[in-house]
């Protein structure tokens, strides 16, 4: 969005005031191998790992550096939305970018600490229902963990406690809102349709117009307590989600603005709420409107940027309300859409129906209660309150570390209790929470990803549960969602995406140890090695080799660092070359004949014993054999990159001739104007695309390289590919961070500014992010301190040139 100079609109009457908030609510649902506890790569979100990485890419790093551009559409300002906005972020996922953006997870604390100074220490941040279940359909206890863990991850994370909640899908009712006050929490934030009816505070008669959403409005709860409510403004918000107010950041301003009315005797809050995706993922580059209308407005001097707290403390309810109980923002007829078909769905083929969510929520509350009365009945005899255990177990959730459980185990674990057993039990409960994950019912049909997903928890806790309490509840599981039917005839029930879909995606220390066996072949261990989520070590290992053959044996122990469980392995795995893999693992037992079978199929490592080792091997390992298909997603599919390498490399080679020897054909047609024919044009395309991402690819990219082939690919009338511009982002990238790390370094400064001028000077599109938010950090660090140093002006006359070609202004 441009920003022109001293923009100003009439000011508005300075009394009352006049206050604005802006709310966004982060969050995706967790989409982790519930086996794993990690996201595998999903194809719908390519060219993106998985739709967490995405949307990280396109709304939340984005939040965190926005844009502000001047009239010649270059950048003045770079600033993190999230101190601005009040915002909430899903638990699950702020673990997520904990571990896979930690500069734009350490951006959101960041903001929240300083909204604290610029907001009367009430921070931007308030905290969410744990994993996003519909509070109104959970049962009490349920209901009263998932306020509590998110609480508590709250109060880990900000290091504050939380003024508020942010209630999922804004399903409310009063045991929710009950537990809310419980937890000293102040206020929560309802869509204007949740309220019933209002009054005065004092006042005897109720009024059941909608409220007016600029004031805060006391509700009184049966045990006495009270919470505040803010209702938002709908049509503003729903203008902003669906409507394109976010064209223009303009625009979006004067919306705001005008929702503020002179006839109003009181302080006003203009607000709205929103999914925080909404600026730039849903809507591209609405981050930037959204930090121009902010800054219009904080500008402006006669509306003040606030966020809920520091209104509430300074303007307390003077209204009374009574919610409609049961109801949510995002379905008009109560809470259905999480549990019938109510007509509220994302849209869907002519005769489509949601008959399916009501088998499949009362099969989930079945197995939930199930595993209730085996959590309760095997958890009194290893846990001092197994209940209270669970609302203490978020601390081991959040950190997995030994001195984490052993605080855990000494506040809760009775004496001799054996800890595999109980983690089981209580990972069966958090499993038995996700799986009411309220995207699940959220779409149209059951054979969507959100609905596997839950699926998947679903399969993990009736394993536990077999682990755990020896009880097998799978058989009447399946059953129970037998009648929730896809409206695709070929996806067919609930139970046979269950059986075709998430039965072969369930993990054991079996399968881990089967992943190992094969990856072993191909990758270098230590001793000691973490495989996701599980531990592995080896003894007495070795890999044995005859040309391309290669034989891993050896015993391992797979432990899982969630719930402790531990077995040991022995293995035996032969790669004949290409994907001809065969092999097993098995159980270490006492008496094992195994150092025999291995001193065996170590003698037949010869020439001419590969049908020997083959004959062992089915002989001894054929109860759970390995191949590639045992490896995970993503390492199935690296690993069959690599062994693929060979065939590129030859079809590399044969592209690169071709191209060579017709080069001069090429050049000649260009010239001419006459159409390359299709096969040379591809060789070309092919051979000058690869030879840039190699060059890219070195440490200190050779530039006067690169730009010879970008020359010779315009001659020959070649574009570049997607590859090749990502290669060129991550080369400048990669420039930029050695720069930041050595500023005084000239040559790193010149390779940096070189590698830029290459993209601009071939007109091509790449994304520059990154490197300008480098760029803007040391504009405002170390170019003031180079200034005042003699003999900085060639390092300055670089730098600011550098600047222009990143597009940033002058005056930044």
């Amino acid at each position: 969005e441009r920003c022109p100079p001293a923009l100003r609109y009439d000011p508005f009457p300075m009394a009352p005031t006049r206050h604005l908030s802006i709310h966004g609510h982060f969050y995706q649902p967790p989409r982790e191998n519930p086996w794993l506890e990690a996201v595998e790569t999903q194809d719908s979100a390519f060219p993106w790992h998985d739709w967490n990485g995405r949307i990280t890419t396109e709304c939340y790093e984005p939040n965190a550096t926005a844009r502000i551009l001047d009239d010649t559409d270059r950048i003045v300002r770079i600033v993190n939305n999230y101190g601005s906005l009040s915002f909430n972020f899903g638990p699950t996922l702020l673990s997520w970018l904990e571990v896979h953006a930690p500069h734009t997870y350490e951006a959101i604390l960041e903001a929240d600490r300083l909204s604290r100074e610029r907001f009367a220490g009430h921070g931007c941040a308030i905290a969410q229902a744990y994993n996003h279940i519909i509070l109104p359909l959970a049962n009490d206890r349920d209901r009263r963990t998932q306020v509590r863990w998110g609480v508590r991850d709250f109060e880990l994370r900000f290091g504050r406690k939380p003024e508020a909640m942010w209630l999922p899908e804004t399903a409310v009712d009063l045991p929710s809102l009950e537990l809310l006050a419980g937890e000293g929490l102040k206020y929560t934030i309802l869509e204007p349709q949740q309220a019933l009816r209002w009054r005065p505070i004092g006042s005897s008669e109720w009024i059941s117009t909608s409220p007016d959403p600029t004031t805060p409005y006391l509700c009184r709860l049966p045990s006495g307590a009270s919470i505040a409510i803010f209702f938002y403004d709908g049509p503003i918000s729903r203008a902003v989600a669906f409507e394109q107010l976010l064209a223009r950041g303009e625009t979006f301003a004067h919306r705001l603005l005008g929702a503020f009315d002179d006839s109003r005797a009181h302080a006003q809050l203009v607000n709205i709420a929103t999914d925080g995706e909404t600026y730039g993922h849903h809507h591209r580059f609405g981050e930037m409107a959204l930090a121009y209308a902010l800054q219009v407005i904080d500008a402006r001097g006669d509306v003040r940027l606030t966020n809920y707290g520091q209104f509430l403390a300074e303007h307390p309810p003077a209204l009374e309300v009574e919610i409609a109980e049961r109801t949510a923002w995002s379905c008009a007829h109560g809470v259905e859409r999480w549990r019938s078909d109510c007509g509220c769905s994302t849209g869907a083929g002519a005769g489509w129906n949601q008959r399916w969510r009501t088998p499949l929520r009362e099969a989930l509350d079945w197995l939930r209660d199930q595993v209730a009365v085996l959590f309760e009945r095997e958890g009194s005899a290893l846990l001092d309150d197994p209940w209270q255990a669970r609302e203490d177990y978020i601390d081991v959730v959040l950190d997995r570390s030994e001195g984490s459980l052993t605080r855990f185990l000494a506040r809760h674990a009775r004496k001799g209790a054996r800890v595999s057993s109980l983690l089981q039990l209580l990972e069966m409960q958090r499993n038995a929470m996700l799986m009411f994950t309220s995207c699940g019912w959220f779409f149209s049909d059951i054979s969507g990803i959100e609905t596997v997903q839950i699926l998947n928890y679903a399969a993990r806790v009736l394993q536990l549960a077999h682990d755990a309490a020896g009880v097998d509840l799978e058989t009447e599981f399946m059953d129970r969602l037998a009648p929730a039917q896809s409206n695709l005839a070929e996806r067919g029930s609930a139970r046979d995406i269950y059986e075709r879909e998430v039965i072969p995606a369930r993990l054991d220390l079996t399968r881990v140890a089967a992943h190992y066996a094969v990856l072993s072949l191909f990758d270098t261990f230590e001793d000691e090695a973490c495989v996701y989520c599980y531990e592995v070590v080896r003894r007495d290992f070795e890999i044995r080799k005859s040309g391309r053959t290669r034989l891993a044996l050896g015993t391992i122990e797979v432990r899982s660092l969630i719930t402790h469980q531990s077995v040991s392995f022995e293995l035996a795995a032969l790669h004949l070359g290409e994907t001809e893999l065969t092999g097993g693992v098995r159980r270490l037992r006492d008496g094992s004949t195994f150092p025999a079978i291995r001193r065996d199929l170590a003698e037949a490592m010869q020439p001419g014993g590969i049908p020997t080792i083959i004959r062992l091997l089915d002989t001894h390992f054929g109860e759970v054999p390995v191949s590639i298909r045992s490896l995970f997603r993503d390492e199935q599919r690296r690993i069959l990159h690599e062994l693929i390498v060979a065939t590129l490399e030859e079809a590399e080679s044969a592209f690169r001739q071709l191209h060579e020897r017709y080069d001069p054909l090429l050049r000649f047609h260009t010239r001419l104007g006459i159409p390359i024919p299709k096969v040379l044009q591809t060789a070309a395309e092919f051979d000058l695309n690869l030879q840039i991402r190699r060059l890219l690819e070195a440490e200190t990219p050779v530039v006067i390289e690169v730009m010879a082939l970008l020359r010779e690919a315009r001659e020959q009338g070649v574009a570049t590919d997607e590859a090749t511009r990502l290669a060129f982002k991550l080369a400048i990238e990669r420039a930029a961070e050695r720069f930041h790390d050595r500023p005084d370094d000239l040559d790193r400064l010149d390779v940096l500014e070189t590698l830029v001028s290459v993209i601009r000077e071939a007109q091509l599109y790449v994304d520059l992010r990154r490197a300008q938010n480098i760029y803007y950090r040391m504009h405002a660090s170390v170019r003031p301190f180079i200034a005042t140093s003699a003999g900085g002006g060639r390092w300055l006359a670089h730098f600011d040139s550098l600047g222009e070609k990143l597009n940033l202004a002058p005056t930044v």
